[in-house]
């Protein structure tokens, strides 16, 4: 098992960055928030998971041994793979999952692209107590969730600072596909992030 990777960045994308070890290019994937605490050129350390299929060897990275850790744990749930768990971290916390899962919280999950109500439900089933207990007490992390930007919007904003645009170019272009993102949500679905991402690029390159 690959624990971490530690080296100079060398490239980011919104979902991958190329970390160099030993004159070695390392790509692993990494959620936008993960990505927003990267930059090129500067030394990271990302604790790493290994997901081994027959076709294929991904490494996912993460800020820390406890978001790898959570990442791991997800998956023990049937139905959930890597991206998925990968996913579920990009929306929540390590902690706001853990908070999640104990107070019940289907609505939580279903902000995850991917899980719908009946899903939320048995992840809810298969994963209480799994997780631990959250470092905050439940209501306050459900109120500090409530009064919270968006979960979409906070990855996006992530990363586009990532990508190198400053936080006001970040925030007009979130504020520019918002409407995009409430469409998708009223029609009973989940703001689709990677497209908004591209229509954020877009509405920032129009601008230059």
């Amino acid at each position: 098992m690959i624990a971490f990777v530690s080296g100079p960045v060398a490239a980011l994308t919104p979902t991958l960055a190329v970390i160099e070890v030993g004159g070695v290019g390392m790509a692993v994937q990494c959620t936008p928030n993960t990505i927003a605490g990267l930059r090129v050129g500067e030394p990271a350390r990302l604790a790493t998971s290994l997901v081994v299929r027959e076709d294929s060897l991904t490494l996912y990275g993460f800020a820390d041994d406890d978001e790898r850790q959570v990442f791991e744990l997800l998956q023990t749930a049937s139905g959930v793979g890597p991206r998925v768990a990968q996913a579920m971290l990009g929306v929540h916390s390590p902690d706001a999952l853990r908070a999640a899962f104990a107070a019940g919280d289907a609505k939580a999950l279903t902000a995850v692209p991917g899980i719908g109500p009946k899903g939320a439900q048995k992840l809810l089933l298969e994963l209480k107590g799994k997780l631990g207990a959250p470092a905050a007490p439940v209501l306050g992390a459900q109120r500090a969730a409530a009064s919270a930007p968006a979960p979409w919007a906070e990855q996006l904003t992530a990363a586009l600072i990532g990508l190198g645009y400053a936080a006001r170019e970040a925030d007009d272009a979130v504020a520019a596909v918002t409407p995009q993102a409430e469409a998708a949500i009223a029609a009973g679905g989940s703001a689709p992030v990677p497209q908004l991402l591209r229509a954020a690029l877009q509405s920032l390159n129009r601008a230059r």
